[in-house]
């Protein structure tokens, strides 16, 4: 399971998994144009919490119906910087299904 970590740099946001950057898979669902944003329940908040579900589950259907969800109880909670472990996104998905 991989690991997510999001950080405010000067350069702007960095998200990574594993280390590697994170795609927004805009080809699933776009819900802005602008990127990926946190600590807010909003659109490009959602967009992460979408790329974070695809990457994680592997299931771009069930990602996507999970995003709304995920976004407010998870992605508009976090701090400026922050580390998501899958079994953190496992608690969270267990408790929103």
């Amino acid at each position: 399971m991989a690991t997510y970590e999001g950080k405010r740099t000067i350069d702007g946001l960095v998200v990574t998994a594993d280390g590697r950057p994170l795609d927004e898979h805009y080809g699933v669902s776009q819900f802005t144009k602008w990127g990926f944003e946190w600590s807010y329940e909003g659109e490009s908040p959602q967009q992460l919490a979408l790329a974070i579900l695809v990457d994680h589950l592997g299931d771009e259907a069930r990602a996507l119906r999970l995003s709304e969800a995920f976004m407010k109880e998870v992605v508009a909670n976090f701090d400026n910087d922050w580390e998501l472990t899958g079994a953190e996104i496992d608690a969270a998905l267990a408790r929103l299904e």
